[in-house]
């Protein structure tokens, strides 16, 4: 029996959906000291076990556009969960192990699940935009950045208490497999599915490739793609490193490190949350560009701070300044519904791009020059990023654009 969930019930449950993925990210990078210790990695090393994650997450973003075209939205956000439930169990098995090549495989299912169920997520969330015809979808991810609070939180009570890793993540993992099974009675069962998908099945593959490639001649599409390129690093660089970065470029413990990262994701959620009233009212490239310019004045205070107080002020900067830069763009890449899971594709692969490349890149830096230093590499991708912010404004309708229509000029 086909269901047609409400408008308002989809919204509520991509926000579960959106928040338990947070959750489930700041579970394990709250405990990222405790891991590192646990695996014995050297920062370099480290930086190669995190790479796992976002080599999941390109071959899930990869997959995702043609499966939301073939099955839907919510065929891909149901096995993203399943993903990201079997990447949490196999993360905490791996850490209490001992064996570091275990939690960068738990990790890479659990990139899997992000970045492919975000594709679901984020094309879901603009056909809701659509639906109710008010701004959703930063919303949503700010519903994401509450749960990195949440998680965070709950990280630095599970360390001060002495939880293991292992029991702390796989509560998570539990948590997260209860939130699918309501997700598959709230969202609509073909949203993204596109016309004549079926037949696109039994396609060559390098038909299916070209389709796929396609979008990449749109300038549009390959400038906000590298918006994404930095705004992603700003906010990826901060959830693979930034409790280390507190405790061994500050030296704080791993608690009070565990609490600065939930500050950076209350940042992130009040940015997300707050984001809808600064869009309507001022547009989203004024938006692009000032999120940039308090990112980059955040990671400069982080990378140069005397001590941890101003640190922690920075970090606060680093969250609002990187809460908008993926949620506008990818909301931007899905402007014409026409192809958008495609675009959205393409455009979020190249923010996991910047995840894959991020971790062992900072790592290797940081193993030579310390993780405050090697963040300036962060700063400089957001800066960069400002060039383009113009990409995304909403596209002209044929009346603004002074085309030939039916109706009325105003």
């Amino acid at each position: 029996m086909t269901v047609h969930p409400t408008a308002d019930r989809r919204r509520t449950a991509l926000f579960v959906a959106f928040f338990v993925t947070g959750l489930s990210m700041a579970s394990w990078v709250s405990r990222t000291p405790a891991i590192r210790d646990a695996i014995d990695a050297s920062t370099a090393e480290m930086g190669l076990v995190i790479a796992g994650l976002s080599a999941g997450s390109m071959v899930g973003i990869a997959a995702a556009g043609t499966l939301v075209a073939q099955r839907g939205a919510r065929f891909v956000v149901l096995w993203g969960m399943v993903a990201i439930v079997t990447g949490g169990a196999t993360v905490a098995i791996g850490s209490g192990a001992g064996l570091g090549w275990l939690v960068a495989v738990g990790l890479a299912f659990f990139g899997f699940g992000m970045g492919s169920g975000e594709i679901g997520q984020n094309v879901e969330g603009v056909d809701v935009e659509t639906a109710l015809g008010r701004v959703v979808v930063p919303g949503l991810h700010g519903s994401y950045s509450l749960g990195i609070a949440v998680g965070g939180l709950l990280g630095l009570a599970a360390s001060t208490v002495g939880l293991p890793v292992a029991a702390h993540l796989t509560a998570v993992a539990v948590l997260t497999a209860a939130a699918a099974v309501f997700l598959v009675r709230s969202l609509a069962p073909a949203v993204g599915r596109e016309p004549g998908s079926d037949l696109r099945r039994r396609a060559p593959i390098m038909q299916s490739l070209r389709a796929a490639l396609a979008v990449w001649t749109e300038p549009r599409t390959v400038a906000i793609a590298v918006i994404v390129l930095g705004m992603a690093l700003a906010e990826g660089s901060a959830n693979d490193w930034l409790p280390l970065i507190m405790v061994d470029g500050f030296a704080l413990s791993a608690p009070v490190a565990a609490l600065v990262y939930a500050l950076f994701g209350l940042s992130m959620a009040i940015g997300r949350f707050s984001g809808g009233y600064f869009l309507d009212r001022f547009g989203r490239t004024p938006v692009m560009v000032a999120s940039a310019a308090l990112a980059v004045l955040g990671i400069a205070t982080v990378s140069f701070a005397p001590g941890a107080w101003i640190g922690a002020a920075g970090v606060v900067l680093w969250g609002l300044g990187a809460a908008l830069g993926f949620p506008v763009a990818l909301s931007a890449a899905g402007d014409d519904p026409v192809g958008a899971a495609r675009r959205v594709s393409a455009v979020a692969t190249a923010g996991y791009t910047a995840f894959l490349v991020g971790p062992p890149v900072l790592g290797l830096i940081g193993e030579h020059v310390g993780l405050r230093s090697a963040i300036v590499v962060v700063l400089v991708a957001v800066a960069v990023s400002t060039c383009f912010a113009r990409a995304v404004a909403r596209p002209a309708s044929p009346a603004e654009r002074g085309d030939r229509v039916d109706t009325p000029s105003h």
